[in-house]
Protein backbone atom coordinates (compact mmCIF):
# COMPACT_ATOMS: atom_id res chain seq x y z
CA UNK A 1 0.00 0.00 0.00
CA UNK A 2 1.08 3.37 -1.18
CA UNK A 3 -0.15 6.40 0.79
CA UNK A 4 0.34 10.34 0.05
CA UNK A 5 -1.73 13.08 0.48
CA UNK A 6 -4.83 12.85 -2.12
CA UNK A 7 -3.74 9.50 -2.94
CA UNK A 8 -4.27 5.60 -1.05
CA UNK A 9 -3.04 2.72 -3.82
CA UNK A 10 -3.54 -0.87 -2.94
CA UNK A 11 -2.69 -3.92 -4.69
CA UNK A 12 -3.57 -7.64 -3.37
CA UNK A 13 -6.55 -9.19 -2.45
CA UNK A 14 -9.94 -7.27 -2.13
CA UNK A 15 -12.52 -9.15 -0.20
CA UNK A 16 -15.89 -8.23 0.56
CA UNK A 17 -17.46 -4.92 2.23
CA UNK A 18 -21.06 -4.14 3.97
CA UNK A 19 -22.73 -1.07 2.52
CA UNK A 20 -20.80 2.03 3.25
CA UNK A 21 -19.89 5.02 2.19
CA UNK A 22 -16.74 7.73 2.26
CA UNK A 23 -15.52 10.97 1.52
CA UNK A 24 -13.16 9.58 -1.33
CA UNK A 25 -13.45 8.62 -4.77
CA UNK A 26 -12.66 5.01 -5.37
CA UNK A 27 -11.18 3.45 -7.82
CA UNK A 28 -11.15 -0.53 -8.25
CA UNK A 29 -9.42 -2.77 -10.47
CA UNK A 30 -9.14 -6.66 -10.72
CA UNK A 31 -6.57 -8.49 -12.06
CA UNK A 32 -7.59 -11.77 -11.33
CA UNK A 33 -11.38 -12.44 -10.77
CA UNK A 34 -14.48 -10.26 -11.05
CA UNK A 35 -16.06 -8.06 -8.33
CA UNK A 36 -19.93 -7.99 -7.52
CA UNK A 37 -21.11 -4.41 -6.54
CA UNK A 38 -24.43 -3.32 -5.21
CA UNK A 39 -25.56 0.69 -5.01
CA UNK A 40 -27.96 1.37 -2.51
CA UNK A 41 -31.31 0.54 -5.22
CA UNK A 42 -30.47 -3.08 -4.70
CA UNK A 43 -28.82 -3.24 -8.24
CA UNK A 44 -25.99 -5.80 -8.52
CA UNK A 45 -23.39 -5.92 -11.07
CA UNK A 46 -20.63 -8.21 -11.64
CA UNK A 47 -17.46 -5.89 -13.31
CA UNK A 48 -14.07 -5.84 -13.71
CA UNK A 49 -13.14 -2.55 -12.99
CA UNK A 50 -15.44 0.61 -11.35
CA UNK A 51 -15.52 4.28 -10.18
CA UNK A 52 -17.16 5.04 -7.27
CA UNK A 53 -17.88 9.11 -6.43
CA UNK A 54 -17.13 10.32 -2.74
CA UNK A 55 -19.92 9.76 -0.32
CA UNK A 56 -22.02 7.24 -2.41
CA UNK A 57 -23.26 4.24 -0.42
CA UNK A 58 -22.28 0.71 -1.91
CA UNK A 59 -21.26 -2.60 -0.41
CA UNK A 60 -18.70 -5.16 -2.51
CA UNK A 61 -20.54 -8.46 -2.47
CA UNK A 62 -17.89 -10.56 -4.24
CA UNK A 63 -14.11 -9.30 -3.83
CA UNK A 64 -11.02 -10.68 -6.24
CA UNK A 65 -7.58 -12.90 -5.41
CA UNK A 66 -5.51 -10.00 -7.31
CA UNK A 67 -6.62 -6.04 -7.51
CA UNK A 68 -5.74 -2.82 -7.16
CA UNK A 69 -7.88 0.05 -4.91
CA UNK A 70 -7.17 3.40 -5.14
CA UNK A 71 -9.01 6.02 -3.01
CA UNK A 72 -8.27 9.85 -4.38
CA UNK A 73 -9.15 12.56 -2.12
CA UNK A 74 -12.89 14.32 -3.37
CA UNK A 75 -11.39 17.51 -3.36
CA UNK A 76 -8.26 16.54 -5.98
CA UNK A 77 -7.48 17.37 -9.13
CA UNK A 78 -7.35 13.38 -9.91
CA UNK A 79 -10.62 12.79 -7.55
CA UNK A 80 -12.98 15.78 -9.28
CA UNK A 81 -11.21 14.78 -12.53
CA UNK A 82 -12.21 10.94 -12.35
CA UNK A 83 -15.41 11.89 -10.57
CA UNK A 84 -16.74 13.38 -13.62
CA UNK A 85 -16.63 10.03 -15.88
CA UNK A 86 -19.45 8.33 -13.73
CA UNK A 87 -22.73 9.99 -14.90
CA UNK A 88 -25.11 8.70 -12.84
CA UNK A 89 -23.27 8.77 -9.33
CA UNK A 90 -25.73 6.62 -7.40
CA UNK A 91 -25.92 4.06 -10.31
CA UNK A 92 -23.99 0.85 -10.17
CA UNK A 93 -24.00 0.60 -13.69
CA UNK A 94 -22.46 3.99 -14.08
CA UNK A 95 -19.62 3.02 -12.20
CA UNK A 96 -18.89 -0.34 -14.08
CA UNK A 97 -19.21 1.77 -17.35
CA UNK A 98 -16.33 4.61 -15.96
CA UNK A 99 -14.45 1.74 -14.92
CA UNK A 100 -14.48 -0.14 -18.24
CA UNK A 101 -13.21 3.19 -20.07
CA UNK A 102 -10.47 3.38 -17.14
CA UNK A 103 -9.72 -0.30 -18.69
CA UNK A 104 -10.04 0.46 -22.51
CA UNK A 105 -6.84 2.71 -21.55
CA UNK A 106 -4.72 0.35 -19.54
CA UNK A 107 -2.16 -2.04 -21.00
CA UNK A 108 -2.07 -5.54 -20.37
CA UNK A 109 -0.38 -6.01 -16.82
CA UNK A 110 -0.68 -2.66 -15.83
CA UNK A 111 -1.61 -0.76 -12.98
CA UNK A 112 -4.04 2.21 -12.99
CA UNK A 113 -2.49 4.20 -10.06
CA UNK A 114 0.83 3.84 -12.11
CA UNK A 115 -0.80 6.81 -14.33
CA UNK A 116 -1.95 8.95 -12.30
CA UNK A 117 0.54 12.05 -12.23
CA UNK A 118 2.19 11.92 -8.91
CA UNK A 119 3.46 8.47 -10.07
CA UNK A 120 4.17 9.20 -13.83
CA UNK A 121 6.88 12.30 -13.59
CA UNK A 122 10.30 11.12 -11.40
CA UNK A 123 11.27 14.88 -11.23
CA UNK A 124 10.28 16.83 -8.58
CA UNK A 125 8.24 20.13 -9.68
CA UNK A 126 9.38 23.42 -9.41
CA UNK A 127 7.16 25.01 -6.46
CA UNK A 128 6.95 28.88 -5.38
CA UNK A 129 9.82 28.88 -2.53
CA UNK A 130 7.07 29.68 0.34
CA UNK A 131 5.01 27.03 -0.72
CA UNK A 132 7.85 24.89 0.07
CA UNK A 133 8.52 26.77 2.75
CA UNK A 134 4.98 25.60 4.25
CA UNK A 135 5.51 22.31 3.14
CA UNK A 136 8.39 22.25 5.31
CA UNK A 137 6.58 23.26 8.32
CA UNK A 138 3.52 21.45 8.39
CA UNK A 139 4.73 18.56 9.24
CA UNK A 140 5.72 19.72 13.12
CA UNK A 141 2.85 21.90 13.34
CA UNK A 142 0.51 18.89 12.44
CA UNK A 143 2.03 17.22 15.76
CA UNK A 144 0.89 19.87 17.63
CA UNK A 145 -2.67 19.96 16.90
CA UNK A 146 -4.41 22.18 14.91
CA UNK A 147 -3.09 24.28 11.82
CA UNK A 148 -4.47 27.63 10.10
CA UNK A 149 -4.25 28.63 7.35
CA UNK A 150 -3.51 32.08 8.57
CA UNK A 151 -0.78 31.60 10.70
CA UNK A 152 1.22 29.18 8.19
CA UNK A 153 0.96 31.89 5.57
CA UNK A 154 2.64 34.88 7.53
CA UNK A 155 5.24 32.34 8.75
CA UNK A 156 6.55 32.18 5.05
CA UNK A 157 5.28 35.64 4.66
CA UNK A 158 2.55 35.49 2.24
CA UNK A 159 -1.15 36.45 2.87
CA UNK A 160 -3.51 33.69 3.28
CA UNK A 161 -5.76 33.85 0.05
CA UNK A 162 -2.40 33.44 -2.10
CA UNK A 163 -0.82 30.17 -0.07
CA UNK A 164 -4.70 28.95 -0.51
CA UNK A 165 -4.10 29.68 -4.25
CA UNK A 166 -0.72 28.08 -4.11
CA UNK A 167 -1.99 24.80 -2.46
CA UNK A 168 -4.82 24.50 -5.16
CA UNK A 169 -2.51 25.24 -8.28
CA UNK A 170 0.51 23.42 -6.97
CA UNK A 171 -1.15 20.52 -5.39
CA UNK A 172 -3.88 19.58 -7.02
CA UNK A 173 -5.41 19.68 -3.36
CA UNK A 174 -6.53 22.44 -1.85
CA UNK A 175 -5.14 23.43 2.31
CA UNK A 176 -7.46 21.93 4.47
CA UNK A 177 -7.98 18.53 2.55
CA UNK A 178 -3.94 18.67 2.13
CA UNK A 179 -3.80 18.72 5.98
CA UNK A 180 -6.40 16.31 6.33
CA UNK A 181 -4.76 13.65 4.39
CA UNK A 182 -1.35 14.42 5.89
CA UNK A 183 -2.49 13.51 9.19
CA UNK A 184 -3.36 10.52 7.60
CA UNK A 185 -0.27 9.99 5.84
CA UNK A 186 1.50 10.63 9.47
CA UNK A 187 -0.64 8.24 11.39
CA UNK A 188 -0.35 5.61 9.24
CA UNK A 189 3.41 5.67 8.78
CA UNK A 190 3.72 5.78 12.79
CA UNK A 191 1.62 2.52 12.56
CA UNK A 192 3.90 1.16 9.95
CA UNK A 193 6.85 1.94 12.35
CA UNK A 194 5.42 -0.54 15.29
CA UNK A 195 3.60 2.34 17.14
CA UNK A 196 -0.42 1.70 18.62
CA UNK A 197 -3.11 3.36 18.03
CA UNK A 198 -3.17 6.18 20.34
CA UNK A 199 0.54 6.83 20.01
CA UNK A 200 -0.28 7.20 16.20
CA UNK A 201 -2.93 9.58 16.47
CA UNK A 202 -1.47 11.72 18.95
CA UNK A 203 2.30 12.05 16.76
CA UNK A 204 -0.39 13.01 13.72
CA UNK A 205 -2.34 15.76 15.61
CA UNK A 206 -5.84 13.46 16.31
CA UNK A 207 -7.05 14.57 19.30
CA UNK A 208 -6.78 10.82 20.21
CA UNK A 209 -7.35 6.97 18.81
CA UNK A 210 -11.43 7.63 18.25
CA UNK A 211 -10.57 10.68 16.67
CA UNK A 212 -8.37 8.95 14.34
CA UNK A 213 -10.81 6.21 13.82
CA UNK A 214 -13.55 8.36 12.79
CA UNK A 215 -11.36 10.28 10.43
CA UNK A 216 -10.08 6.89 9.05
CA UNK A 217 -13.63 5.53 8.46
CA UNK A 218 -15.52 8.86 6.64
CA UNK A 219 -12.17 8.95 4.43
CA UNK A 220 -11.54 5.23 3.82
CA UNK A 221 -14.81 3.63 4.59
CA UNK A 222 -12.53 1.31 7.08
CA UNK A 223 -11.05 1.79 10.61
CA UNK A 224 -7.21 1.76 11.25
CA UNK A 225 -6.86 -2.24 12.09
CA UNK A 226 -8.32 -3.26 8.97
CA UNK A 227 -6.48 -1.05 6.45
CA UNK A 228 -3.54 -1.69 8.46
CA UNK A 229 -3.88 -5.39 8.82
CA UNK A 230 -1.51 -7.79 6.70
CA UNK A 231 -0.50 -4.53 4.90
CA UNK A 232 3.29 -3.99 3.95
CA UNK A 233 2.93 -0.13 3.47
CA UNK A 234 5.37 2.96 1.22
CA UNK A 235 4.80 5.98 2.55
CA UNK A 236 5.62 9.03 0.35
CA UNK A 237 5.28 13.39 1.50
Amino acid sequence: MTIRPGVLSYRGGLSVAAMHAHHSVQVMVARRGEFVVSDTAGAEVVCRAMVIPPDIGHALLQGVEEGEMVHLAAESDDGVEVSRTVLQPKSAAAWVEAGDALLAGLGAGGWWADGLPYVRSTVKPMRHPALSSALCLLPERIAAGPVRLRELAGAVGLSESRLSHLFSEEMGLAFRPYVRWLRMTRAIDEIALGRNLTEAAHAAGFFDGAHFTRVCNKTFGMSPAVLTSEMAFSVES
